[in-house]
């Protein structure tokens, strides 16, 4: 029996596809695949090939997903019906009274959307809004620029630096506002950040809200880490700026749960129902609704409890140690890094080392990441696929090449465990391929 996909050997060439590619040829807006997904399927594919690969370049959490949230799921597996496109109202009802608590934020249930990730919510809100600046940092998360082109807006980089952690000054959104001051602002502000595991001391963030609120800033607060501090002293956007913040959140970071793509979004009631209902909008047209299932589990993760802070709380230890090791030890090396307020990012800087690598013929971020991978077997992100210049030799480390579950079962101290010895090869890794001649 000849299989279907054989026949396609014999089909002839479409006159389509001409008309695609000639399409493609004059587009301005091309939108390649995300580097954070391409490094983590190339890194797979090299392990299958039998190299030995340090595993830093994708993102996603080493924990398992909250236990309670798990029984959940499978007690409602059976569940298929569509749900409202806003999302459960007793969820909703859930996520603003969690976010309450935790953030001591106004979230307001009737202001809530459920979507399938935050990632979708956020391109939603992009694409919701009138003509705009997208402020995006840079560094920032791979996907702003793009989803903002896709959405037909302006993106903007605002440049940090090294000195100002990384992070958005007051002074630069002062500076970019009075651009084009008819223009909508939209500042994205993600932290503790991707890629960099920081965020802005509570000064700081005061002083920028106050600039954003003087000019009329829309800012879009992805706080997908929050609950990540390693502190557990996230400070949420919206304490500064409730009127004019809109933030997002989910399951996929601090509940493990990144595969489940569930996400939450709180617009508050002061932005007007135009720009909510345009949201809903988007969501109907698009994914409909979250599964049934990943609904009801995320009404148990978002009960707040004993077994829910003990679960948080191991993991802001755990990435606390290993991140604070990873800086150190770089550092030690002459690779500046600061170490990580959240999350699981570290953002190196080589410049100290720029004369020895250009003796090498490495020049840029990505030469940078693509040498440590061909000849030191670890997966990296370059600091320009970030927006950063590509002379810049930055790069992201997502440190959580490491099976989480059995430290999250322990107490105490975890370097000294087996199970960060891949991670702390990686790292000997790339101090042993700096000090090669």
């Amino acid at each position: 029996m000849t299989r279907a996909t054989d026949l396609s050997d014999d089909l002839p060439a479409s006159p389509v596809s001409g008309r695609l590619q000639a399409g493609y040829a004059k587009a301005e807006d091309a939108t390649p695949s995300s580097d954070t997904l391409l490094i983590n399927e190339q890194s797979r594919l090299l392990e299958a090939s039998g190299q030995r690969i340090y595993k830093f370049g994708f993102g996603q959490s080493p924990f398992p997903v909250f236990a309670p949230a798990v029984a959940t799921l499978a007690a409602h597996a059976a569940q298929k019906a569509y749900l409202p496109v806003q999302g459960l109202p007793a969820l909703r009802e859930r996520v603003a009274a969690f976010h309450g608590v935790v953030d001591q934020t106004p979230w307001e249930a009737e202001r809530v959307l459920v979507g399938p990730g935050s990632k979708l919510l956020l391109f939603a809100l992009i694409k919701s809004l009138p003509a705009a600046d997208i402020l995006i940092p840079a560094p920032a998360w791979v996907s702003y620029a793009p989803q903002a082109r896709m959405a037909g807006q302006h993106a903007v980089r605002l440049e940090a630096t090294w000195d100002e952690r990384w992070q958005v000054t007051p002074e630069t959104l002062e500076r970019h506002c009075r651009e084009r001051p008819e223009r909508l602002k939209v500042l994205i502000h993600n932290a503790p950040g991707n890629p960099t595991g920081l965020a802005p001391d509570a000064d700081t963030q005061q002083r920028l809200a106050d600039v954003a609120r003087r000019h009329g800033v829309l800012v879009l607060a992805d706080e997908i880490y929050g609950l990540l501090h390693h502190r557990g002293a996230y400070r949420a956007f919206a304490r500064d700026y409730p009127e004019g913040t809109v933030t997002t959140g989910g399951l996929s970071k601090w509940c493990g749960a990144g595969g489940w793509r569930l996400g939450v979004m709180h617009a508050p009631a002061s932005l007007g129902d135009e720009l909510f209902q345009r949201l809903l909008g988007v969501a109907s047209e698009t994914w409909s609704s979250v599964a049934s299932p990943i609904q009801q589990a995320a009404m148990t993760a978002y009960t707040p409890g004993p077994e829910l802070d003990a679960y948080l709380q191991r993991q802001r230890a755990v990435l606390a140690e290993i991140g604070g090791w990873c800086a150190a030890r770089l550092n030690a090396a002459g690779v500046r890094t600061h170490a990580p307020d959240g999350g699981f990012y570290l953002f190196p800087d080589f410049a100290m080392h720029r004369r020895r690598l250009a003796s090498r013929g490495i020049a840029t971020s990505r030469e940078l990441t693509r040498r440590l991978l061909d000849e030191a077997g670890v997966a990296l992100l370059p600091g320009s696929a970030f927006g950063c210049p590509p002379e810049q030799l930055t790069v992201r480390l997502a440190y959580v090449d490491f099976e989480g579950g059995e430290l999250l079962a322990t107490s105490g101290e975890v370097l000294g465990s087996p199970t960060l010895r891949q991670t702390r090869e990686g790292i000997e890794a790339i101090v042993d391929w700096l000090e090669r001649d």
